[in-house]
């Protein structure tokens, strides 16, 4: 019976996970913005970023909120704003109202991030939490490579890509509805809430420092990803958008698969040993993409930097929250604030595009960011 009602509960969490990953939309929703406005490389990469900035200015603040009034109504709270970005763009649609819709969507992403996953540890506890996580992360790459998929359908069928962001939003209202009618016991984390400076005060600790850079290295090479993959495309082959922007599914599809079998391999195995397969999987990737001009050679290293970088996110935040476990809510929003870096990634990315008029330049921010986690990989414990 305890075991049926657990999953009762998972069951509207899975659903917000699945609404997390409609923040991967901005990648491909970036290219067509790029297009119907005749944007350069920097001005369109300013659509990604502007999601990702609010990591930096809300991750915090929301885990003290979380303290105040509890995990899952911070999560409703993610949700409602979520559906809020995702009714804009289809209202109106321009330059400034796609700033705001990207930037609602990113406060939403930002306040469910940091508490979505410390409120799973509220139901699943120890060992069992970076698999759950990793699950919850497989949920999120079905939304992810659905976009791209569904833009392109929506472009073909219904004469415009931006019905994608109406069938995301009535995902987002049901999630918020369920959620709202779930009762979820969070009696771990009581006491009185910390204030920024000791919020703060824990990147001083190495383990969560760490874990704090190698988060931003994996959105950044996310986002970078999400956003450069069509693009190289475009640029090597001359393949069109539309016909470019699968290479964001592939990306997506295979961080799928990455995050399915995660679930599974992270519940029996070492999370040390498969990070470093991971990353070496990331590595190969990227040597690659310097190298190939072929439409086959491409989407596989695509491909492999999807199954590389799909398990790194749960694998390091379950590090970080199983480390200081009296400060899940604190440690949760330091690491979510650590998505800032798919802000950092893409201006860079595109600043070394433009300068070096190829996507090489992004190739090379890229590359830093895979450098850092085979670093990381030998200071990981064996048991995250």
């Amino acid at each position: 019976m305890k075991e049926k009602n657990i999953y009762i509960k998972l069951l509207p969490l899975m659903l917000a996970f699945f609404a997390m990953g409609f923040v991967d939309l901005v990648g491909i929703a970036t290219n067509y913005v790029k297009a119907d406005f005749s944007l350069s490389e920097t001005e369109a990469n300013i659509f990604p970023s502007m999601v990702f900035f609010w990591f930096l200015i809300f991750s915090v603040p929301t885990g003290m909120l979380m303290n105040k009034i509890g995990r899952r109504k911070t999560v409703v709270i993610s949700l409602a704003v979520t559906s809020l970005a995702l009714l804009l763009p289809f209202v109106s649609y321009s330059y400034t109202s796609m700033l705001v819709s990207f930037s609602l969507l990113g406060i939403g992403n930002t306040l469910m991030q940091v508490s979505l996953n410390p409120l799973l540890s509220n139901i699943v506890t120890g060992d069992k939490l970076a698999s759950t996580l990793t699950l919850g992360q497989f949920v999120k790459a079905i939304a992810s490579f659905l976009a791209p998929i569904l833009a392109a359908w929506a472009a073909a069928s219904l004469g415009d890509w931006k019905f994608l962001f109406p069938i995301f939003m009535v995902v987002a209202i049901l999630a918020t509805l369920l959620l709202s009618m779930t009762s979820i016991s969070e009696t771990d984390e009581e006491g009185e809430g910390s204030t920024f400076a000791q919020c703060f005060a824990l990147l001083g600790n190495k383990v969560i420092l760490l874990s704090f850079i190698g988060i931003m290295c994996h959105v950044g090479i996310d986002v970078g990803t999400n956003v450069t993959a069509p693009k190289i495309l475009m640029e090597r082959l001359g393949m069109t958008l539309d016909a470019a922007g699968y290479a964001t599914s592939v990306y997506f599809l295979f961080r799928t698969i990455g995050c399915f079998t995660g679930a599974f391999v992270l519940a029996r195995f070492s999370a040390k040993k498969f990070f470093m397969i991971s990353v070496t999987l990331m590595v190969l990737a990227i040597i690659g993409l310097f190298m190939f001009h072929n439409l086959t050679m491409i989407y596989i290293c695509i491909a492999l930097i999807g199954l590389g970088n799909s398990n790194i996110f749960p694998i390091i935040l379950s590090q970080a929250l199983l480390h200081m476990p009296d400060k899940k809510n604190e440690v949760s929003g330091l690491m979510i604030m650590g998505l800032f870096g798919g802000t950092v990634f893409p201006l860079l990315m595109g600043l070394m595009t433009d300068l070096l008029s190829s996507q090489t330049g992004a190739l090379l921010i890229l590359a830093v960011g895979i450098f850092y986690l085979v670093l990381m990989s030998f200071k990981l414990k064996e048991k995250a």
